[in-house]
């Protein structure tokens, strides 16, 4: 009987500790699955069908740095509860601010613009037209965020960010060698060419990017974290960066894997998906695709999000999920704007969706610098963060990733 009642007893701690860590799971779970967006695929699948699994100690460290962004960001709205664009008008005056606002706005534009372009891509592997699919899709975000507390948008949005799992099972059915896996990711192979030297850099842009730290921020401010008890944010940021990553990892894998071997070389996530298909069975592109679709999904929601939060912070508008829409009409309305624009601009017969996520991300990597060394600043002001200001460490992080993304700016108009 002892071993029965030592065996329930187990069972039920272990069930505890999951119900303790899926209560505190949200921003960091959900931010860290939204970088895994249709650009964030699409670049991954271009490093795994280029350079194989030798791509796969970049995104080790690139945890790392992701890590100390977005924990700084969630430190900073539990310390202030308020949003990042809200600190910078108050510390630096609404010139800065408003140029800071206007790239968040036009990067988030395009950004969401490409989620609804993976929508289309993804539905189309399935033989539904675009036309049918990013209307619904976009109505389906509209209702998800606007006719719920900020709670029940979460709830959702976590379980979109569950289906990230399907690059995981994707990457498992191709059987791929575990131990090289093991070994690449492990010991850093640096390439010298440009091609690799870009996708490094596109890598970075398209994991740290200046709209999660800003969504990071407003989300824990909007869910009334307590700075008191920040160690349970902290472990959602941190398992949520390592979590998305660790799908990163397995996108790269399948794609090493299934098409670096036979010297396939894709430039976008559906086509990823469709040249699975001979290698790994029609199950592996299924399980892209709705991999591909849930995360165009849920970045379409948190996207719009991320631009309305900053600018309804800097103009002093009325903003949150726990608002009535009677008392924030300019939150919600332009919620339902950036929309509206993404779902036109995806729609338009003959564009260029890769060209569109790419200049998204080049977008992105010309802002984030600017945003990190502001995070930096504000996360260093003793009369904001008083004894929560960061640690040295955390400094020399975020100023390598910086210059790290400085680089890639640069070299982007170069190579273009």
């Amino acid at each position: 009987m002892k071993l029965p009642t030592r065996f329930s007893r187990a069972v039920r701690r272990g069930a505890q500790r999951a119900m303790i860590y899926a209560s505190i799971l949200g921003p960091g779970l959900i931010t860290a699955s939204a970088d895994n967006d249709a650009p964030g695929i699409a670049t991954y699948s271009m490093a795994g069908s280029r350079f194989g699994y030798s791509f796969l100690w970049i995104i080790v460290w690139i945890t790392l740095g992701e890590v100390v962004v977005q924990e700084m960001a969630a430190r900073m709205g539990a310390v202030t509860g308020k949003g990042l664009t809200d600190l910078i008008r108050e510390r630096f005056g609404l010139r800065l601010t408003f140029f800071i606002m206007l790239g968040l706005v036009l990067a988030n534009l395009g950004t969401t613009a490409a989620q609804f372009a993976g929508v289309a891509a993804s539905a189309e592997l399935f033989g539904v037209s675009r036309y049918i699919a990013v209307p619904v899709a976009a109505a389906a975000v509209y209702l998800l965020v606007t006719r719920g507390s900020y709670r029940n948008v979460e709830k959702v949005l976590l379980v979109l960010s569950m289906f990230s799992v399907a690059y995981i099972a994707s990457a498992i059915l191709v059987k791929p060698d575990w131990s090289e896996i093991a070994r690449q990711a492990l010991v850093p192979r640096l390439q010298f060419s440009t091609d690799y030297l870009l996708a490094v850099l596109a890598t970075v842009g398209t994991t740290i990017t200046p709209w999660a730290a800003v969504y990071m921020q407003a989300t824990v401010a909007d869910k009334g974290a307590d700075i008191e008890h920040f160690g349970h944010t902290r472990l959602d940021v941190i398992s949520g960066a390592a979590l998305g990553n660790v799908v990163s990892a397995f996108i790269i894998i399948s794609t090493a894997a299934t098409l670096f071997v036979r010297g396939i070389t894709v430039e976008s996530a559906e086509q990823a998906a469709v040249a699975l298909a001979p290698v790994a069975g029609q199950w592996a592109e299924i399980l892209f695709g709705v991999g591909l679709i849930a995360a165009s999904l849920l970045a379409a929601s948190v996207l719009p999000l991320a631009t309305t939060y900053a600018v309804c912070e800097v103009m002093g508008w009325a903003r949150g999920l726990n608002t009535r829409r009677a008392d924030a009409p300019a939150f919600y309305g332009l919620f339902a704007g950036l929309i509206v624009i993404s779902t036109l601009v995806v729609l338009i017969p003959g564009l260029p969706l890769f060209l569109l996520m790419w200049l998204s991300q080049v977008a992105n990597s010309l802002l984030l610098p600017i945003v990190l060394v502001v995070m930096l600043l504000l996360a260093n002001d003793q009369l904001i963060m008083g004894n929560w200001r960061n640690r040295r460490i955390i400094n020399i992080i975020t100023l390598v990733l910086a210059v790290l993304v400085t680089a890639a700016s640069l070299a982007l108009f170069w190579a273009g």
